[in-house]
C-alpha cells in the first residue's frame, strides 16, 4: 500500500509559488493573532469557552499552514485510490467520494453547532471569526471535492490573484479581523 501511495505522492513543497508561500504566512499570521486573542481578558462568564475557541482556531490554522506546503490531502487521495484499486471498487469510487464529502459536511455542521453552543453569550466578539471559520471549512470542502471544472474556476485570476488564493485568504482575513477586534486593535 505504501509503495502505491509513494508512487502517486511525494513529500515536498505543495505550492512553491509566491501565492502558496504567502498563504502559509497568512495562516501563520492569523494563528499568531488567535494565540494572542486566546490570552485576552474575556468576561468571567465566557472566559474559558472563548479561550478554548481561540486555541482551537490557532491549532486549525497552524495545521492548515503545514498542510498548505506538505500537500497531505494529496497523500490521502493517493491512499484512497490505491485502496480502491487493491480492493476492487475503483469503478464505484464516485459513490465513496460523495459519501466522504457528505461525512465531512456533516462533521462541519456538527462543528458549527458546537461552536454556536460554545460561544453563546459572546457573539459580539465571536461572530466575525466564526464566519471566517465557516469560510475556511467551506474552502476545504470545495478543495476536497476536486472536480475538474471547479479546479479550472479556482485557477482564474481575481485582482491579480488566483481565485483559489482569494477564497483561501477570505476566511483567515475574517478571523484576523475578529482577533484584532478582541485585542482592541481594530474597530469597525
Amino acid at each position: 500500500m505504501m509503495e502505491c501511495v509513494l508512487a502517486r505522492w511525494h513529500p515536498g513543497i505543495g505550492d512553491p509559488t509566491w501565492q502558496g508561500w504567502a498563504t502559509v504566512l497568512v495562516y501563520l499570521g492569523t494563528a499568531i493573532l488567535a494565540f494572542h486573542a486566546s490570552r485576552t481578558g474575556f468576561p468571567a462568564a465566557t472566559r474559558g469557552r472563548e479561550r478554548a475557541f481561540w486555541i482551537l482556531t490557532l491549532l486549525l490554522l497552524a495545521g492548515l499552514a503545514v498542510n498548505k506546503q506538505l500537500d497531505l490531502q494529496s497523500a490521502l487521495t493517493a491512499a484512497g485510490r490505491c485502496m480502491a484499486k487493491v480492493q476492487g471498487w475503483y469503478g464505484q469510487r464516485r459513490l465513496v467520494q460523495m459519501g466522504f464529502l457528505l461525512g465531512l459536511a456533516g462533521l462541519a455542521v456538527i462543528f458549527l453547532a458546537i461552536l454556536l453552543r460554545l460561544l453563546r453569550g459572546s457573539w459580539s466578539r465571536s461572530a466575525l471569526p466564526v464566519l471566517g471559520l465557516v469560510f475556511v471549512c467551506t474552502f476545504v470542502l470545495m478543495r476536497a471535492v476536486g472536480f475538474h471544472h471547479a479546479d479550472r474556476l479556482l485557477g482564474m485570476p481575481v485582482w491579480g490573484l488566483r481565485t483559489n488564493t482569494a477564497l483561501e485568504w477570505a476566511g483567515p482575513g475574517l478571523i484576523s479581523l475578529g482577533a484584532l477586534r478582541v485585542l482592541r486593535l481594530w474597530r469597525p
